[in-house]
């Protein structure tokens, strides 16, 4: 587990092709390649949804995907979905304001009152972590102190990876591997953000663990933020 006792241990999961990508193109659902994933890692993806307390995704993930982010094809019960959305502009009719398991939507200060209100109205509860733009340290925070999150995971797209990365908030990472290359410049791969200018730049990981699951590669990484 993590040494920071100030906020969740993170594991980062995500299905990704063999040239890094998450979806065909830019604006694609990754659901589109998930369906090419074996049952056996889908039971894996689900066993350790139901093995954390939450699991987050970003609001443009739950604008091009809509999922439920639910434990469904296992024994289990569904960790609190958790959205960063910073003015709390998520669609109202988005799957994750349903009924089928707990949701915290995460805004800032200066979201619209109304916005608000409106997702409140849906019965899920509203965290305000940061003045202009949701700031992922202070969420963290919350959800350990406030919603007692002991274990999140996150199945973001690369703006949420990036920045959780960059905010060194991510302890491991599990990636089932997907037998395709898809190309395309601007197709979403695990992480963006901004380049970075020298090796010293970059994060390191260390593998710890490798497997097949059905027919997919798993590999499973420790982060290392302090090592140059």
């Amino acid at each position: 587990m993590t040494s920071n006792t100030n906020r969740p241990h993170v594991l980062m999961m995500s299905e990704i092709t063999a040239d890094g990508k998450l979806t065909l193109k830019k604006g694609a659902s990754s659901k589109i390649l998930m369906k090419y994933m074996a049952h056996e890692t889908e039971l894996l993806l689900h066993n350790t949804r139901a093995e954390y307390d939450a699991i987050m995704v970003g609001a443009n993930t739950i604008r091009i995907d809509n999922s439920f982010l639910t434990v469904r094809y296992v024994q289990g019960k569904s960790p609190i979905r958790v959205i960063p959305c910073s003015m709390a502009d998520i669609p109202l009719d988005a799957n994750v304001l349903g009924p089928d398991a707990p949701t915290a939507i995460a805004v800032c200060e200066a979201a619209p009152k109304e916005r608000i209100e409106a997702i409140q109205k849906k019965g899920v509860s509203i965290i305000i972590a940061g003045k202009t733009h949701v700031e992922l340290p202070l969420l963290m925070k919350i959800l350990k102190e406030k919603f007692g999150v002991n274990k999140l995971m996150i199945e973001g797209g690369p703006t949420l990876n990036w920045h959780m990365l960059q905010h060194r908030l991510v302890d491991e990472i599990r990636l089932i591997h997907l037998p395709f290359i898809v190309g395309g410049a601007d197709t979403p791969s695990l992480v963006g953000g901004m380049h970075i200018n020298t090796e010293d730049e970059m994060i390191r990981l260390t593998l710890k663990k490798f497997y097949l699951c059905g027919t997919n590669l798993v590999s499973e990484f420790d982060v290392r933020y302090n090592e140059a």
